[in-house]
């Protein structure tokens, strides 16, 4: 019977194994188009950078979605829809209606405002959730999706329906996704402007089967809310940034617990960061015991469990190459290294950079103006949720894996292989919130290379050391659980 129940799962739940989604790459640049841009790659702890000529630039809101072996598929930036060649994709233009597009041709200034997921249940669909001002007198800010078939245009994609309406409000700016518990569907989250008052979207395979709202009974209600909003990696704190008044700006931070099952906000804590300056950029450490704001001038840090605040940064007033390119604080982004990447509001040529997220104090290690882009960039930092979040197995919402006893598959991939060069590309996916090891033997079951790999790792570049030619065991493990790929050395 366990057998069969295990069999059902896999065939079953096809969209639960080879389909895992990372957030792998991050495009750079303003300009309008074409004009040469940025491209970083993330791997589990370091990045790669190059530039290119590319048409789509970012202002404020940008989405895109890599495939598991960090393949780039598409991107966002609020006006239109760019395919792998970074060309618009097939009927990816015209998005989103109203006054805001005409005024932004080059890319909203939305924060956080659209993002890409995974249709839950269709292999080769995703949806773009996304959201524009549709009328300049009324501050009207609505919500939209766009649904997108991989199989079109010879498998660069196309949008199947376009710019369909889900909430028509005034919503604060900046939405964020996470996690059903039963780790196939979808929660949106929205806030409305001027009030307590969140949009809760559960999003499945049947399509959008609720929109609800909760008052999440906290004071001061934040007015043109323009800040960032987010979960941490496990998907069970939301937080986002209010201030009192546009005058005073007494700034908040709004945190907040989240049931992944049915979807219910508890606990909201109102904690009192800065007085006469707004909040912009937010962003939890990896495992999410800090959570991080900023003003233009500031980075705060604060511990999620007793809510004490620290400054951990103050601008050092770089400004490069001109003086009108002061490299301030605005976005922030904790990319699939580990690290946490700062933008600027205004156009710079530089990112900073926090070392150790989940370090107390000073010891996170802002590096200011870290990373030279060498190219202009403005605000916009990546909108990705925790794709690989998993079910909470054993939940009473746990309706698609629970079978405890299924053995971790790790979607573990060597390239290229053979291969004649010490480099190699690993993608796998480690056990929810799971550290792992990489490890390398001989054909005599000697150990030649060992690595650890963080809880948040998806894909490491490993410059392996010198080897003689032959067959090679790699193993990724995390607990009790292994799998293992050979590998040929050919020199």
């Amino acid at each position: 019977m366990r057998i069969l129940q295990i069999i059902l799962f896999f065939i079953l739940s096809p969209h639960l194994l080879p389909a895992q989604f990372y957030n792998h790459q991050w495009l750079i640049g303003y300009w309008p188009p074409p004009s040469l841009c940025g491209r970083i790659e993330f791997d589990s702890t370091s990045y790669s950078y190059s530039t290119e000529v590319r048409k789509m630039g970012f202002w404020g809101t940008q989405g895109n979605i890599c495939k598991s072996n960090s393949d780039f598929l598409m991107s966002s930036n609020g006006v239109w829809i760019a395919n792998a060649n970074n060309d618009t994709m097939f009927n990816g233009s015209g998005l989103n209606p109203g006054y805001f597009v005409n005024s932004w041709p080059n890319g909203l200034l939305i924060p956080n405002g659209n993002f890409i997921i995974p249709t839950p249940g269709d292999t080769s669909g995703y949806t773009l959730f996304h959201q524009t001002e549709v009328n300049s007198t009324s501050s009207n800010c609505a919500l939209f999706y766009s649904t997108i078939d991989m199989n079109l245009d010879n498998g660069l994609g196309g949008v199947l329906s376009k710019n369909n309406l889900l909430i028509n409000d005034s919503l604060s700016w900046g939405i964020t996704s996470c996690k059903h518990a039963n780790g196939r569907d979808w929660w949106i989250i929205a806030s409305k402007d001027s009030s307590d008052k969140i949009y809760k979207l559960l999003y499945t395979d049947k399509g959008i089967v609720s929109i609800d709202s909760q008052s999440l009974n906290f004071y001061p209600h934040a007015y043109k809310n323009i800040s960032q909003i987010c979960f941490n990696n496990e998907g069970n704190l939301l937080a986002f940034n209010v201030y009192d008044n546009p005058v005073n700006r007494n700034s908040f931070v709004i945190l907040c617990d989240f049931d992944r099952c049915n979807g219910n906000f508890s606990n909201t804590r109102a904690i009192p960061i800065y007085s006469g300056a707004y909040l912009w950029g937010l962003s939890f450490s990896p495992s999410g015991e800090y959570l991080y704001t900023n003003t233009s001038v500031y980075i705060f840090q604060i511990n999620t469990l007793n809510l004490l605040v620290d400054t951990v940064a103050i601008y050092d007033g770089f400004s490069f190459p001109i003086p009108a390119a002061a490299t301030t604080f605005l976005g922030e982004y904790l990319a699939a290294n580990g690290k946490i990447y700062l933008t600027s509001g205004n156009s710079v040529q530089h990112l900073h950079e926090m070392n150790f997220p989940d370090s107390a104090g000073l010891a996170c290690d802002v590096q200011q103006h870290a990373v030279s882009l060498g190219v202009w960039h403005f605000r916009a930092v990546p909108n990705h949720p925790n794709y690989n979040l998993g079910p909470v197995v054993g939940s009473v919402c746990d309706s698609i894996t629970s079978i405890a006893e299924i053995k971790h598959d790790f979607l573990f991939s060597i390239s290229p292989n053979p291969t004649s060069d010490e480099y190699i590309k690993l993608v796998y996916l480690l056990p929810q919130n799971k550290a792992g090891v990489f490890e390398v033997y001989n054909m005599t079951g000697q150990l030649v290379y060992k690595m650890n790999l963080p809880p948040w790792s998806t894909l490491q570049f490993v410059q392996l050391p010198e080897l003689s030619n032959g067959v090679y065991t790699c193993v990724v493990k995390s607990g009790y659980d292994r799998a293992a790929k050979k590998l040929v050395i050919v020199q």
